[in-house]
């Protein structure tokens, strides 16, 4: 019978813990991921003009995303994004 070796699971804890404190450190917040403070501003703004829940915001951005792709409209979308600096 051949032994499995298991994962050190403090290590890889370990790792995760300084994993997070350093995107802390770096001023960055855990929103669906971590997030640099001009995106969470942006993020806030987009909440407060929709009204909508952090759920609503991933669904919606995502069948934007899609329907741009589907249209060839990535491009004219990444310009909007630059021109407007977001």
């Amino acid at each position: 019978m051949v032994e499995k070796k298991k994962p050190n699971q403090k290590a890889n804890a370990d790792k995760q813990r300084r994993f997070r404190e350093k995107q802390r450190e770096a001023g960055r917040k855990m929103v669906r991921g971590y997030v640099s403070p001009e995106a969470m501003r942006c993020y806030d703004e987009m909440r407060e003009k929709t009204g909508w829940s952090d759920n609503e915001m991933l669904s919606n951005s995502m069948r934007v995303m899609y329907a741009a792709y589907k249209c060839g409209q990535i491009k004219l979308l990444n310009e909007w994004l630059k021109d407007h600096k977001r």
